[in-house]
């Protein structure tokens, strides 16, 4: 008689274990690294799912992608030495560029040599008794630390509508946020673009040019200024090499983190020939400095009545066809109350005879079929479907880690609401976990890498602190973070941020998410002071464990 076979018993994965662990090695995650492995001297494994450094500049590489932070002023000032051994090349700096950038700096500083890619975490678990965290990956590896550390940033899960009928279409789709490596070859195709945020106002001039024909799928009409981007010259290189301290000193100083002042006068002060020359030599400039003409666009809706008007009659001023012009000037949002875009030819693009606006809140989408996108009114032949229709902003990539804390309790339970943290750096119920520019934080409101230093920095010294002072645990006591998640909303309430219903800085362009106002919009200076006070204090608000 054959013996029956015994099945061999299961092997437990090996546990790795580290003091930090990192989830991301973009910006913040990189510096991170380096600030807890080179400064501190913890064991450090930072996790990335992409096979190179970069976070936001590693996926985003659709047409035309680049950053709306002036070149200068888009990089890591805690180190001189990087500062001198990079120049950028363009104002606005591209997104290879800036993986250039990433990646320089990660070789420089011998990052990369902590970080372990190709490697997607799909949950992490507080060990209440062992005071660690169990991390576990897609490929079956678990990791055990005593600092978890997000830095999977605020804009990188891909929004893709659910609009019936994609996985009809016969064509080719693309998410911006996803976009292949080897890129897409528009040429002698017909292209249908869906949304006209930040991204869409991007890509649409460059596949206009490559493309047979494209169609802009416009549910909300924006703002943009424009970026007149263009080479950095000798001169103003030596400017930014001289004067690192003085440039650090007004991105500090300023509420969004940017390296220029904003102006003291107020909307009303001069005469409205005297404004409209201001706006005049403001667009002339270009980009984001635009918002910088007057101090109150943002807090009075009658001072950004002035500034709307005005942009609205650029866009009737260079589209050339009055109907498509009112298509795109028809916008239902004070400037700025949204993120505000800068383009490189966007409403010039318009005067293509190739380039087609359909208007979707008007002729709505109602499915995509085999061969194209059906509206209401009409179907449009498409090769190509590109979606850029933005992120499940700063939520999503957290609540993507599936991250369970003490009592079993999961994040995605306890925000099911909406997010609440305390300064957006920890929740309650999470010991030991750091968010990176997390929701509560001021993130996407202000020139990322003057929010991701200051987070940086803060977590380390407190860390540091932690270990110096033979504390096992730290978490924000509840009523600290109730009280913080109502200081986030009354800083947008005193705004016309929170005006928009129709916002992502609410959630709102994701359906069924929870309409909270998710970034602190009090200014970098004032977000600052508020966490030094926080932890001269003892770190007031956070209770401990030793």
């Amino acid at each position: 008689m054959a013996s029956v076979p015994q099945s061999s018993p299961i092997t437990p994965a090996p546990v790795t274990d580290t003091e930090a662990l990192i989830i991301g090695a973009g910006f913040s995650g990189l510096y991170q690294l380096h600030s807890l492995r080179d400064r501190l001297g913890l064991s450090v494994q930072v996790l990335e799912m992409a096979d190179g450094v970069g976070g936001t500049w590693y996926w985003n590489r659709y047409p035309g992608a680049r950053c709306d932070s002036e070149s200068h002023s888009y990089m890591y000032y805690f180190s001189d030495a990087l500062l001198k051994e990079w120049q950028w090349s363009e104002r606005y700096p591209g997104q290879a560029e800036i993986l250039r950038y990433l990646n320089f700096v990660a070789d420089r500083l011998d990052l990369k040599r902590s970080v372990r890619f190709n490697t997607r975490v799909t949950g992490a678990r507080y060990d209440e008794a062992a005071n660690r965290w169990l991390v576990s990956t897609e490929s079956g590896e678990q990791y055990r630390t005593r600092y978890l550390i997000t830095a999977v940033g605020c804009l990188s899960s891909a929004n893709i509508p659910a609009i019936p009928g994609l996985a009809d279409f016969t064509g080719r789709w693309y998410h911006t946020g996803q976009w292949p490596h080897e890129g897409v070859d528009f040429s002698g195709k017909r292209v249908g673009l869906v949304g006209t945020g930040s991204t869409g106002i991007q890509a649409t001039p460059v596949i206009a040019e490559a493309a047979a024909h494209l169609t802009v799928f416009q549910r909300t009409p924006n703002y943009s200024v424009p970026a007149h981007n263009a080479p950095l010259s000798e001169g103003f290189k030596r400017y930014v090499a001289d004067n690192s301290d003085r440039i650090r000193q007004v991105m500090h100083s300023t509420p969004n983190g940017h390296p220029f002042i904003i102006a003291q006068r107020s909307a009303h002060d001069p005469s409205e020939h005297e404004r409209k020359a201001l706006y005049e030599s403001a667009w002339s400039i270009g980009g984001l400095r635009f918002r910088s003409v007057f101090r109150d666009l943002l807090v009075d809706k009658a001072a950004n009545d002035t500034a709307s008007s005005f942009l609205k009659n650029k866009i009737r001023e260079i589209v050339k066809d009055p109907a498509t012009a009112e298509k795109l000037a028809d916008i239902d949002h004070p400037f700025a109350a949204k993120r505000p875009p800068i383009d490189t030819g966007y409403f010039e693009t318009f005067n293509r005879p190739n380039v087609t606006l359909v208007d979707v809140r008007a002729d709505p989408i109602e499915r995509i079929t085999a061969t194209g996108i059906q509206t209401g009114k009409a179907h449009h032949e498409l090769d190509v479907i590109v979606f850029a229709t933005g992120f499940d902003a700063l939520t999503g990539p957290l609540k993507k880690l599936n991250l369970v804390g003490r009592g079993g309790v999961s994040l995605n339970a306890l925000w099911e609401a909406g997010p609440r943290s305390y300064l957006g750096l920890q929740v309650s119920g999470f010991p030991n976990l750091f968010t990176l520019t997390g929701p509560g934080s001021p993130s996407v409101l202000v020139n990322m890498p003057v929010a991701i230093e200051q987070h940086v920095d803060w977590v380390t010294d407190c860390i540091a602190h932690l270990r110096k002072e033979g504390i096992a645990r730290m978490e924000p006591r509840p009523e600290a973070m109730e009280a913080w998640s109502q200081q986030v909303q009354a800083a947008a309430d005193a705004t016309l941020l929170s005006k928009v219903p129709h916002s992502w800085y609410l959630g709102a362009n994701v359906p069924g998410k929870p309409r909270v106002f998710m970034p602190y919009a009090g200014g970098m200076p004032r977000y600052r002071q508020i966490c030094q006070e926080v932890a001269q204090r003892g770190y007031e608000g956070f209770e401990f464990s030793r």
